[in-house]
């Protein structure tokens, strides 16, 4: 079947995550439960705005596995993602541990893009029955979550704060805010999960300051 043709895929939600109101992911849609679904079966999962934000939030609950309950394995995380009362958990540990070539019982480190978009992408095929995206969508779906390959990790701690709070100044809409955040969480620590909170007019006023404040430190460096 053509993973395009799947709920999850419909629902812009390709880890099939399911809306529960207590959960405010970012990018929800409106509403934020998907309708009925066609030929009966009840209206469960959650819908988005775009596909980024379902990849984001899909890399959101994967990380929040590994920090809040320390499943760091395939096998762990499978496990709790697919639990066996309603899936083949010991087929979805098979396929995700051959789709991202590591062993099922290999520690991961979910804050790791290297470890990270393996394990999204293999999640995504398993679910949609493939894989419809291309690597920029998930990757803009991962920078969302706020993981960036290593070396544009490296480059976002480098300067580019300065193009970032121009980014956000200029009026860009709230995905590109998020993106900024993504890319500023490095130096934001808990002000970013702040700034995430109270939107993207008010994240680019912190944008704007942590951007002057490196400008500064720049500055004395250089004098």
């Amino acid at each position: 079947m053509d993973p395009r043709l799947s709920r999850g895929y419909r629902n812009r939600n390709p880890g099939n995550i399911d809306h529960l109101p207590q959960n405010r992911w970012q990018g929800l849609a409106d509403p934020p439960l998907e309708p009925p679904p066609p030929g009966g079966g009840r209206a469960r999962f959650a819908r988005f705005v775009s596909h980024e934000y379902g990849i984001r939030a899909l890399a959101m609950l994967l990380t929040t596995y590994q920090d809040r309950h320390g499943l760091r394995t395939i096998r762990g995380i499978v496990s709790r993602w697919a639990p066996g009362n309603e899936n083949d958990t010991e087929a979805y540990i098979a396929h995700v541990a051959r789709l991202t070539g590591r062993h099922p019982r290999a520690e991961l480190d979910l804050h790791r893009y290297d470890d990270l978009r393996p394990l999204v992408e293999a999640i995504i095929t398993h679910e949609l029955g493939g894989n419809p995206y291309d690597r920029a969508t998930i990757d803009a779906g991962l920078r969302l979550a706020g993981v960036l390959p290593q070396g544009r990790a490296a480059l976002a701690r480098s300067g580019t704060a300065r193009a970032a709070a121009g980014t956000a100044a200029a009026g860009l809409g709230g995905i590109a805010t998020a993106e900024t955040l993504a890319a500023l969480a490095p130096h934001l620590g808990s002000a970013a999960e702040l700034a995430r909170a109270l939107g993207p007019w008010l994240a680019a006023l912190l944008i704007l300051a942590a951007a002057a404040f490196f400008i500064h430190q720049r500055m004395r460096r250089a004098a």
